[in-house]
């Protein structure tokens, strides 16, 4: 299934029905009184968050959505039926934006989160509702209310506990796959990873989200290489693992370009807790692995987790230290807690 986290949609409530002209006629009866019915409401337009989904895809094909209209009025004082509502289902994560993009009219962070965004229109009144003492035989009725409708954007911020960054080709792809169910693709170059990823991570009876992004360059926060979009993704995410190539040209200058893009996209991205991980150690050295964490530290780093993603050496202590930073109970688990009977070993974590 393709990824796609933007889409623009056009939506519009269904209209009310129009109310009934219409005269009571019975045998023996010369003069029935009117008896036109109202006409019914339009149908809503309604967004739900549903699980399952994390790709708004669809709205690719299908960008026009419309309620059905109310139905008329009847004679005898029967009122019309209303419109059915239109539903629209969405991932959990995404977001209803205004037309320009400046009002965020909706924001979605559950399973199950139902909000009307367009009201359907009242149905026009019958001609019964104009009777009078005066006006006894009205042959005005209302034509029905119009329904409401607008462009909106969909943006989808995926939901997740963790969030890998780092430049491109620092090995997040290999990381992901390790620690995961994810199948991203990995190459020898960089972008390798086009679109986000998610797995879940088992680890120490809990589970968590893990989301990775497409590398990071710099001028990523004001949308090189989209990179605005792509930071959108870990919004939500409780802490980052920044990874760092340790075979790369210069660590610290990688870590300084990273940390510069998090805080100048804003959101709070550079606020949020950071674990720096120092990758391909199976290519170096110990010795040289330990000089380079001793410089990320000098350069600011709090604490740093030499590890290999290719063979996983290390990353339980990474993972050890990551779950300090997520809620007690994350949105993989159930509300009771992981599965006790569940046979992993304390301390390692295997794919799902």
């Amino acid at each position: 299934m393709h990824f796609l986290d933007q889409a623009k949609i056009f939506i519009r409530s269904g209209a009310g029905g129009q109310g009934a002209v219409s005269f009571r006629r019975e045998k023996y009866v010369e003069y029935g009184g009117p008896d036109g019915g109202n006409g019914g409401k339009g149908g809503d337009i309604i967004f739900e968050a549903v699980s399952g989904l994390n790709t708004l895809i669809d709205f690719r094909y299908t960008q026009h959505f419309k309620a059905k209209r109310g139905t008329g009025g009847m004679g005898r004082n029967r009122t019309g039926a209303g419109g059915d509502d239109l539903v629209i289902k969405v991932p959990v994560g995404t977001q209803i934006l205004s037309e320009d993009k400046e009002d965020v009219l909706a924001d979605f962070t559950h399973a199950g989160q139902r909000i009307t965004l367009l009201r359907g229109g009242d149905g026009g009144r019958g001609n019964l509702s104009y009777a009078t003492s005066t006006n006894r035989a009205p042959r005005q009725h209302g034509p029905g209310w119009p329904g409401e409708e607008m462009w909106v954007w969909l943006r989808l911020k995926l939901m997740a506990d963790a969030g890998l960054v780092g430049l491109p080709n620092a090995g997040k792809s290999t990381f992901i796959n390790q620690v995961t169910n994810a199948h991203a693709k990995v190459g020898d170059y960089p972008f390798t990873t086009l679109r986000p990823q998610l797995g879940v991570v088992r680890h120490r009876n809990r589970e968590f989200v893990l989301a990775d992004i497409p590398g990071l360059i710099e001028g990523a926060a004001e949308g090189a290489g989209i990179g605005d979009r792509f930071l959108g993704h870990i919004e939500r995410c409780q802490v980052l693992i920044h990874l760092i190539d340790a075979n790369g040209d210069d660590p610290v200058e990688a870590m300084r370009i990273v940390d510069g893009e998090l805080e100048n996209y804003g959101a709070g991205l550079d606020e949020k807790p950071r674990l720096v991980a120092l990758n391909k150690g199976d290519l170096l050295d110990e010795e040289l692995m330990q000089h380079f964490a001793s410089e990320l530290i000098a350069a600011g780093a709090d604490r740093v987790f030499p590890i290999s993603g290719a063979t996983g050496k290390g990353i339980d202590k990474l993972f050890d230290a990551l779950l300090d930073y997520l809620p007690h109970v994350t949105a993989t688990e159930q509300p009771e807690g992981v599965d006790p009977d569940r046979d992993d070993e304390p301390g390692t974590w295997s794919p799902v």
